[in-house]
């Protein structure tokens, strides 16, 4: 019923990478979601990737930078799928002491997901240094010499700060946010992001387009990965995350303000997805930050 949820091995080195995988429909994941951060490297093909709310492009020398929580599904091509690198790590793993500035290795990723635009279109010359960072992080892995944790963690520290000093404000960070596919899809995927909170459902959007509701249900579906009810609920749970997070409010008022229904039914579907209760979870995120 939900959108798969990858999980990680719990271990002390929260980092992953899946190297120069090609990817093809048969074993692609489902639309999933995960507490890490993630990178998408792109060396060739092409395909979509539908990130939050929109679908992009994918092509040679693209980079994906994937927040956690965030829903996200790649559709490779046909004829010509994707291979690409992905990196995966806990955010915890870059944080780094305090030396009198603001300055965080997640910046690019913050602000990816304050405009809501996760791809960043790469200049060749930024491509072949990320291609080499991808390169030595996968030596390290493989290879496992002395030390080889601290090198990959310097290595990703590297590659995300780099991200900031390139990208910065720059437009390039958001080059081809273009509406692949039909335009009233693109349409109801805004308006349910800025009508979460309301009692809305396959009905309403599909009224709200003048398409069918089977005819609305089987193209979403068919170009998010979901039905509307899997993606209503997950954008929901994953909103009410943020605010449990960064927010003082109680947990009714939580509910409220991301669109469930009752009280009961907000802890009924967080559990289902995390395991845990809104309250437990907040519990455990003040305790892994204090």
């Amino acid at each position: 019923m939900n959108p798969f949820r990858k999980r990680f091995e719990s271990s002390a080195f929260p980092f992953s990478l899946v190297y120069k995988d090609r990817k093809n429909l048969q074993t692609e994941l489902p639309d999933h979601v995960h507490d890490w951060y993630e990178l998408v490297y792109v060396y060739s093909g092409k395909g979509t990737f539908f990130i939050d709310q929109t679908f992009y492009e994918m092509r040679q020398g693209d980079l994906f930078a994937i927040p956690g929580n965030t829903i996200h599904q790649a559709f490779p091509d046909r004829e010509d799928p994707v291979t690409s690198t992905a990196i995966f790590f806990n955010p915890l793993l870059v944080q780094q002491t305090a030396l009198g500035d603001t300055f965080s290795y997640l910046n690019s990723f913050k602000q990816c997901k304050e405009r809501k635009s996760y791809k960043l279109e790469q200049h060749p010359d930024q491509q072949k240094a990320m291609e080499s960072d991808i390169d030595r992080m996968y030596t390290e892995l493989h290879n496992k010499p002395i030390g080889y944790r601290h090198a990959i963690v310097l290595n990703l520290q590297h590659m995300l700060l780099s991200l900031i000093r390139e990208f910065g404000l720059s437009d390039r960070q958001h080059p081809d946010t273009l509406a692949i596919g039909p335009k009233w899809m693109n349409d109801t995927l805004l308006y349910i992001e800025e009508h979460m909170s309301e009692d809305i459902g396959l009905a309403v959007l599909s009224q709200l387009v003048s398409v069918t509701p089977a005819h609305y249900s089987r193209v979403f579906k068919q170009r998010v990965g979901m039905n509307v009810s899997e993606y209503l609920i997950t954008k929901r749970v994953v909103k009410a995350k943020d605010l449990l997070l960064e927010t003082d409010a109680n947990i009714s008022e939580i509910a409220e303000r991301c669109g469930f229904e009752t009280l009961p039914h907000f802890h009924r579907m967080f559990k289902r997805m995390l395991g845990m209760t809104p309250a437990a979870y907040r519990r455990s995120t003040e305790h892994s930050l204090s």
